[in-house]
């Protein structure tokens, strides 16, 4: 019986972060509600609220609108380099979507600003000071969670781009001849015909991006057993490019060989290198949050994908501080075992009969409803 896997590399207890579902601009619809209500509470007259509503949207949009100034101080120089020479998409790129609205809204406000005794309106003049003030104290800086979940819902992480890119530039190409390549090997060795059921490319993914280039040294229960065909390709300007998969042998507890197609993710060396460099100033943390974002992002790739179908098994796992010696083995025959439980669930699922790969439909002649039990009459 393989290792039962620790629980935190159990895949249920690994804590993957999924996408955001919008519950902070819910909050702010049920708080804006209570506002509303507290105002009502009030008992105060509707005309001076409205007004003074208005002044503070106005001063807020005032504020967007003074960032956008001077934003545009800056981008003005790279006209040309970032801009294409158009002042338009400079305009667009420093001021927020609707700011002809923020202008109309500033100007009604201004206009309808109460007029002090001595004939002047400072009001404005106060709301750009403390916008002003605010900007150079940087005292409006986006919050880490608002930043995390712009670069999510813009897929620009680093994990979004390196995801995309081992599925484009590998798992595309060499996944969909991964079966033929099997069939192949297995003609000479009977032991891997009594697997087919893992006939799949199991791809380790370590969220610590603690990546052993030898497996046979990550764990002594992992043995090398041979390499599947090479395929050949020329692509990006490289003659005959190979692409190779390696086959190893997993021994359980009684020494009984598995046969495994077996590799890492190697995008997360990038990760574990970034976090090493200072150039990058990539955190520990940091690199936990784009390994977990890499492995959603891999798995939601390749759960769409038609030519991948049926060809991977991600193994997503967490490393404890107490390591056993053999883990990674036995996570990985935990999920051989996993494997063939589903297989065995799908076979008893589908009987499609000994011997057929057919269904067989059964028509009846008369257009009426019929029975559901065969020894009605």
């Amino acid at each position: 019986m393989p290792q039962d896997p620790s629980p935190r590399s159990s895949p249920a207890a690994l804590l993957i972060p999924e996408p955001r579902a919008g519950r902070a601009r819910c909050a702010a619809c049920v708080l804006l509600a209570a506002c509303f209500v507290v105002l009502c509470l009030t008992g105060e007259p509707l005309v001076p609220i409205t007004h003074r509503a208005c002044t503070q949207l106005a001063a807020l949009q005032l504020g967007v609108l003074l960032k956008g100034c001077c934003c545009l101080a800056e981008e003005i120089f790279h006209l040309r380099s970032r801009h294409h020479g158009s002042l338009w998409r400079v305009l667009c790129a420093c001021f927020p979507p609707r700011w002809h609205l923020a202008l109309l809204l500033v100007g009604g406000s201004a206009y309808l600003d109460p007029q002090e005794d001595n004939g002047h309106s400072p009001h404005l003049a106060l709301a750009c000071l403390c916008q002003l003030l605010v900007l150079v104290l940087g005292l409006q800086k986006p919050s880490a969670v608002e930043v995390s979940e712009l670069t999510e819902s813009s897929k620009k992480n680093v994990a979004h781009g390196l995801a995309w890119s081992y599925y484009v530039g590998y798992l595309k190409i060499v996944l969909p001849r991964l079966k033929e390549c099997m069939e192949e090997i297995s003609r000479d060795n009977p032991m891997l015909r009594a697997h087919r059921d893992t006939w799949k490319l199991h791809i380790l993914v370590p969220l610590s991006c603690d990546i052993w280039d030898d497996l046979e040294k990550a764990d002594s229960n992992i043995q090398y057993l041979t390499d599947l065909p090479e395929t050949t390709l020329t692509r990006a300007g490289i003659k005959r490019r190979v692409y190779k998969h390696s086959l190893y042998v997993i021994r359980d507890e009684d020494n009984k060989p598995r046969p495994c197609v077996l590799e890492f993710a190697s995008p997360l060396q990038t990760l574990y290198a970034m976090s090493q460099d200072d150039c990058t100033a990539f955190s520990r943390e940091q690199r936990l949050e784009q390994a977990r974002l890499f492995y959603r992002t891999l798995r939601d790739i390749l759960s769409t994908s038609r030519e991948c179908a049926g060809m991977y098994r991600l193994i997503a796992y967490e490393e404890s501080a107490e390591v056993k010696s053999h883990f990674l083995s036995g996570l990985i025959l935990w999920h051989l075992q996993q494997q063939q439980h589903e297989e065995y669930m799908v076979q008893e699922e589908l009987p499609w009969g000994e011997g057929s790969s057919e269904l067989s439909l059964q028509v009846s002649a008369s257009d009426l409803p019929q029975p559901l039990r065969s020894d009605c009459s």
